[in-house]
């Protein structure tokens, strides 16, 4: 292939080599493999105005595809491991001042028993004084929508951790 990468020679590149490419960076990366090779073809385009294209372009698009997909697959398994971390750190959510009469592992225990979209709607609106409004516009849902979660969640907690 010439140095001269055509739009000719780019379709019959990435239809002869794409789906090779693609199982190829499933070995590091199931799930942005299609990204990557995708990303490897913008990498040979953008390229080409100042170097052209690369004397064995097959075998540049396998290193760009090889390198890109090992760099997902550490930055992956970093995020996983940083969260893993940041899970066994965290005892509780959140820090309740030393006179408050609730405990923190109380109130913690009670979110968690909560929907996500509940413990989210509570948080804001109690611990961040957000308004119905406010949160509807930060979850996209209808301002009806949040204030029914957010009854909801309360009468959970209401029913969940009544003294018995």
């Amino acid at each position: 292939m010439s140095r001269l990468l055509t739009p000719e020679n780019l379709c019959s590149l990435i239809d002869d080599h794409f789906a090779t490419l693609l199982v190829f960076a499933r070995q590091w990366a199931p799930s942005d493999a299609e990204d990557i090779v995708q990303d490897a073809f913008l990498q040979m385009v953008k390229r080409l105005p100042w170097e052209g294209c690369p004397e064995q372009p097959v075998a540049w698009l396998f290193r760009v595809v090889r390198n890109g997909a090992i760099d997902r697959h550490r930055k992956e398994k970093r995020r996983r491991e940083h969260e893993q971390r940041c899970a066994e750190e965290r005892t509780t959510w959140f820090e309740v001042p030393p006179d408050s009469e609730t405990r923190a592992e109380e109130i913690d225990a009670m979110l968690r028993y909560l929907s996500a979209q509940q413990r989210e709607i509570l948080v804001a609106r109690i611990w961040g004084g957000l308004t119905f409004d406010e949160i509807a516009a930060m979850t996209d849902a209808s301002r009806t929508t949040v204030f029914r979660q957010y009854t909801e969640a309360l009468q959970t907690i209401r029913d969940q951790f009544r003294p018995q």
